[in-house]
C-alpha cells in the first residue's frame, strides 16, 4: 500500500496552481507545506498528504529529474468526478491526453487523462468495483479469486 508519492516539477508555483484546480473535483486540498515541498491530500480532516510536489533542484539535462515524465492515477468516486477533473485540469492549463470515457483495460474502467505543465500523464479513474464484480461473476475466474 502506498502512503505518498512526490512528483518533481520545474516550476513549483505553476504546478501548485495546476494541481490545486485539477484535483479539487476529486476532493484534494493543500495540506502540508514543507519548504520547498507542498503536499495535497483528500479533505478528510486529517493532516495526511498523499501527493507531494517538489522542485527539481538541477538544470543539468543529464540528470533524469530534469526531464520528469510520469503517470499518476487518482481515484475518483464516480464518472461525474472524472469529467470534473478533466474540465478543471484543462482550465488550469493542462493538455488533453484522453477524454473521459470507458477504457479497454477491464470492464467498468472509466477514466480521463491530462498532461500537466511538465508533461506528466495525470489520470482520474473510477469503477474498479466493476472489474471485481465481473471477475466474481465469471465462473472461470471464481476459483482464482478465492485462492488469491
Amino acid at each position: 500500500m502506498l502512503d505518498h508519492i512526490t512528483l518533481h516539477v520545474r516550476d513549483v508555483e505553476r504546478s501548485i496552481a495546476f494541481y490545486r484546480q485539477a484535483l479539487a473535483p476529486l476532493g484534494y486540498i493543500v495540506k502540508a507545506h514543507h519548504e520547498p515541498t507542498l503536499g495535497f491530500g483528500v479533505d478528510d480532516g486529517t493532516p495526511h498528504s498523499d501527493f507531494y510536489i517538489s522542485p527539481i533542484d538541477t538544470d543539468d539535462p543529464a540528470d533524469t529529474r530534469a526531464t520528469p515524465v510520469t503517470h499518476i492515477a487518482f481515484l475518483a468516486p464516480d464518472h461525474e468526478s472524472v469529467h470534473a477533473f478533466h474540465e478543471a485540469a484543462l482550465a488550469a492549463g493542462g493538455t488533453d491526453n484522453g477524454a473521459p470515457g470507458p477504457r479497454p483495460y477491464h470492464p467498468g474502467y472509466y477514466s480521463a487523462f491530462v498532461l500537466d505543465p511538465d508533461g506528466n500523464n495525470i489520470e482520474a479513474v473510477t469503477d474498479w468495483a466493476g472489474w471485481f464484480t465481473h471477475r466474481a461473476d465469471n465462473p472461470a475466474d471464481r476459483q482464482s479469486l478465492t485462492q488469491a
